[in-house]
């Protein structure tokens, strides 16, 4: 193992002028981050630090004027701050590259630390700085034990990762938290124009539904933590692994649009690591912020793309991705309106005739491309209609790129015919629960991360009569927790759904005016 030893005492370069504290504190206040609550993904990097450099301690912290705080901390239970000592993190941050202190007892400084001379009793520190684009650290990604050690150039190389991870975290916080103050702005100024109390009231409810909303996007990681209960819809997830220890790309949501308006989307980000990690945080919030300003899932695509396009940080990753918006109908369907961007095709699942096996369809969408490619891409739309009994899979390309047992692709035609054997009525959850039992099965398993969605209309209870989606709008039961990998995730439908009313219509197909 080689040893890359800094001496605490000694930061490289010159020390800091007060000036230049003064500038990086007002940094850290310009990303109004301390003193937040708990957040996903920031406990991940902690996590994954402590779990990489197989230490008992990992934390991410934020070096305020005479406080260090722990924004995520993994090892020491309770701990939310402890004082600006010197020697570790007050120390890390006087340095442009990574900390290591093999044993704190041999370092000046760090052995005179309060948790080098009390609990924990900590004998080694390594840091990285969290660094932002004009050079300000605002602290530290750290990993700390209660013995020396030493680390190796790719343990130091996993931390710096580790800390950019952080920072472009961060930098999407402040991003969504300037484009949720720019909305508000133009809300109020449009709703000025009104000159009746009642459109101020509306104005005052629809600032605290964007700000509720993005507010809740902040606290969003790259899976939610649960599915929502959308009446008269049963949904499921699944997300499967190829390799532990890999941070993959596949992602998925569902979420209110406003009404009884829901959207969904699934997608996969090109290639694993710290770096696809940030490039799925910043799609997952571009698709749910431009959702809420143009539902239109062409529009929605179409502003995803200027933004990978637009963003540094994003590079030349790209996407493919699936976004759609559910309508419910009077007699308890649902119009499904999608569009894609370069994503496999999504399979519609009904009973064929008056039997109960089903007929499967792939909802193509052609003429969708790579989303983050091309400045010029195009995307297209579809609207189907989703009638009780009735079932949609969404997945990413982990899927169909998996080998069966003679090392043959999957592949389209494998995976049209293992849902063609399923029995009507189609449910999300037995949807998810049989396509993971058949990853499950595979004797080399997948080359990639594959992600799941299903959607269903529950059958309608014998004897109903098509009077409408009156029932369709009581309370549902609240979503369950979040899934552990492996395991499929139905949320809970309404109490009941109204089958289609007869000779109703169905949706017709349109695609966007740019195909």
């Amino acid at each position: 193992m080689s040893q890359q030893v800094a001496a605490s005492g000694e930061p490289a370069g010159r020390g800091p002028s007060p000036g230049d504290e003064e500038a990086r504190l007002a940094a850290v206040r310009r990303y109004d981050i301390l003193d937040t609550p708990p957040d996903g993904a920031f406990d991940r990097v902690a996590a994954l630090a402590a779990r990489l450099l197989d230490t008992p301690v990992a934390s991410v912290t934020i070096v305020d004027a005479d406080r260090v705080w722990f924004k995520a901390v993994t090892g020491l239970e309770g701990v939310t701050e402890v004082g600006r000592g010197p020697g570790l993190c007050a120390s890390a941050i006087r340095r442009d590259g990574v900390l290591v202190i093999p044993d704190t007892l041999s370092d000046p400084a760090a052995g005179a630390n309060p948790l080098v001379t009390g609990p924990p009793g900590v004998r080694f520190y390594a840091a990285a700085p969290i660094v932002t684009a004009d050079g300000h650290r605002l602290g530290t990604v750290n990993v700390l034990d209660t013995r020396p050690r030493l680390v190796t150039e790719e343990d130091t190389a996993t931390l710096a990762d580790l800390a950019a991870v952080v920072m472009d975290q961060l930098e999407l916080r402040l991003s969504a938290l300037t484009a949720v103050r720019a909305e508000r702005e133009l809300r109020a100024a449009e709703r000025r124009r009104a000159e009746e109390e009642q459109a101020a009231r509306q104005r005052a409810e629809l600032d605290r539904a964007v700000l509720a909303s993005f507010a809740a996007t902040l606290q969003r990681t790259l899976l939610p933590p649960a599915l929502p209960a959308v009446p008269g819809l049963e949904l499921a997830c699944h997300y499967h692994t190829a390799a532990a220890g890999d941070v993959g790309g596949d992602f998925y949501d569902v979420f209110p649009l406003g009404g009884d308006r829901w959207a969904f989307f699934l997608g996969d980000v090109c290639g694993k690591g710290a770096g696809a990690a940030a490039v799925t945080s910043l799609t997952r919030y571009t698709l749910r912020a431009a959702a809420h300003l143009d539902p239109d899932p062409v529009a929605v695509l179409e502003a995803l793309n200027k933004a990978l396009l637009l963003d540094p940080s994003a590079g030349s990753r790209f996407c493919t991705a699936v976004f759609g918006v559910l309508d419910p109908l009077p007699d308890g369907s649902f119009t499904v309106t999608a569009a894609s961007g370069g994503h496999p095709p999504a399979y519609h699942l009904r009973r064929r005739g008056s039997g109960e096996r089903v007929a499967v369809e792939p909802v193509r969408l052609r003429g969708g491309m790579l989303i983050g490619a091309f400045a010029e891409a195009r995307f297209t739309s579809r609207t189907i209609r989703l009638a009780p009994g009735e079932g949609l899979l969404l997945y990413t390309d982990g899927l169909t790129e998996a080998r069966t047992g003679d090392g043959a692709l999957l592949g389209e035609g494998g995976l049209t015919g293992f849902l063609a054997s399923r029995a009507a009525p189609v449910g999300a959850a037995a949807l998810v629960e049989g396509t993971a039992a058949l990853l499950a099965d595979l004797p080399e398993g997948t080359g990639d991360d594959v992600a799941l969605l299903a959607l269903s209309v529950p059958p309608a209870p014998a004897g109903d009569a098509p009077e409408g989606r009156t029932s369709a709008h009581r309370a549902a039961a609240p979503p369950r927790a979040a899934p552990r990998p492996g395991v499929p995730h139905p949320n809970t439908p309404s109490e009941e759904t109204r089958s289609r009313a007869p000779g109703a219509p169905e949706p017709s197909e349109h695609r966007s005016a740019d195909t």
